[in-house]
């Protein structure tokens, strides 16, 4: 079957613009919906129990393809000045110089430096953690749920659950080591919503 000269011309330009379509796609950015990505964790209460807490993403971005793995990035800040352990004496306590200190050290900061596929929705995402001044490495094995368009139709999203387990010790926060536990266990459930403007091109940029 033969096209005319100008069916010709345009299945030749489809040509050279899929690929560039496709590569688009596959290098993806995300930011972090604040508003349903929450950060939990536990620690020792003198023993007696493991009481939770609750902490708030103030800002973050992804790069992520759901197919390709490989060039998967991160950066996110969490507001400590959030904390919330059920009590607002409670909050109060744990925001004062000795533990979190809020006011001199509101954000903790997570950037990735690497990313291990462990299977089809499973990985481990190496990074480093910056908290009360103090910058340590940390992994965070998590599971990809899914990426999807939401129901009513209004933005991708992309959703993730993690797990991280740290010592406070290692970043400097030794007081009440009598009462308070010393090992933090951290459960991360994380919802990005799919924005190509999202990856800052600064240094943080891996």
């Amino acid at each position: 079957m033969s096209y005319p000269r100008s069916i010709r011309w345009l299945w030749c330009v489809a040509a050279t613009l899929l690929p560039l379509v496709s590569a688009q796609a596959a290098e993806s950015n995300w930011r972090y919906d604040t508003v349903h990505s929450q950060i939990v964790f536990s620690i020792s209460h003198n023993g007696y129990s493991r009481p939770f807490g609750r902490l708030h993403i103030a800002r973050g971005w992804l790069r992520f393809d759901p197919n390709d793995w490989s060039h998967a990035a991160t950066a996110l800040d969490i507001d400590l000045a959030s904390v919330d352990m059920g009590d607002a004496d409670w909050n109060a306590a744990v925001c004062k110089p000795s533990l979190l200190d809020c006011a001199n050290q509101r954000y903790a900061h997570f950037v990735s430096t690497g990313v291990e596929r462990k299977g089809e929705q499973h990985g481990v995402l190496h990074g480093q953690l910056t908290l009360h001044g103090i910058t340590r490495p940390l992994d965070l094995p998590f599971t990809f749920n899914r990426a999807a368009r939401t129901i009513f139709e209004l933005h991708e999203v992309a959703g993730f659950s993690a797990t991280a387990a740290l010592d406070r010790n290692d970043f400097g926060i030794t007081a009440f080591s009598n009462s308070i536990g010393t090992q933090v266990s951290v459960w991360l459930e994380l919802e990005a919503i799919q924005d190509n403007q999202a990856v800052p091109t600064t240094k943080e940029h891996p």
